[in-house]
């Protein structure tokens, strides 16, 4: 039943997973792989396929509504004024990066660009970005079924429980960075209605050595 609810279905909902936030759905698609109910290096591949697409069109969305974007909810607006900053101080290194850092996975891309990051370089760096972190994530999954297997034998009758726990552990994960976020956004909404208005200078495209490199990737 399980396996054939994976090859009508497992490949897609993980595509559309890695679309949007998808460090729970891959974890669990490497250990199905580790248990042959799903094929590793197709795993990677849509994992990569779908974390791109996702990020690609975050970043263009950032570009072209950026600061609507993050204004139509309050814990964006704290977030991304946040990853706004971290990415204008070392853009390259985030670009390769921010998939790895839970909880800035959807700002983060529209933060970079709305910063004026060069799409052509994007293009590159969020390819390979896509591609280690699909590789990492699925083959460090794929491994922790290995080594279930050898601790405990025969996993088979195991595996519903070990899936059961990784879901439980990625949707409380998720819960508990909603929450974060929602403390961090009503702090910060106190301390903007408390605070004088500031003029904010940090839309200017990035400098990356060549000024005009922004408006010559467009």
């Amino acid at each position: 039943m399980l396996q054939n609810f994976l090859n009508d279905y497992g490949y897609l909902a993980l595509f559309i997973g890695t679309f949007f936030e998808g460090e729970t759905i891959l974890v669990l698609a490497g250990f199905l792989a580790s248990r042959s109910y799903m094929d590793l290096n197709t795993v990677m591949v849509v994992a990569f396929c779908g974390s791109y697409a996702g990020d690609q069109l975050w970043y263009f969305m950032g570009r072209k509504h950026g600061r609507k974007l993050l204004a139509r909810k309050p814990r964006w607006q704290a977030m991304g004024d946040k990853a706004l900053r971290l990415v204008r101080k070392h853009p390259d290194l985030w670009v390769l990066s921010f998939r790895f850092v839970y909880g800035l996975r959807t700002v983060m891309p529209v933060a970079i660009g709305l910063s004026g990051y060069p799409p052509a370089r994007y293009l590159l760096l969020n390819g390979i970005g896509a591609a280690v972190w699909a590789i990492a994530l699925a083959s460090a999954a794929y491994h922790f079924g290995a080594v279930m297997e050898g601790l405990l034998g025969n996993i088979k009758k195991y595996e519903l429980w070990v899936l059961g726990g990784l879901l439980v552990l990625g949707l409380g994960l998720w819960l508990r960075r909603r929450l974060k976020n929602a403390r961090i956004a009503r702090e910060e909404k106190l301390q903007a209605a408390a605070a004088p208005v500031v003029v904010d200078r940090d839309d200017a495209p990035l400098d990356l050595a060549k000024p005009d490199l922004a408006k010559k990737d467009d």
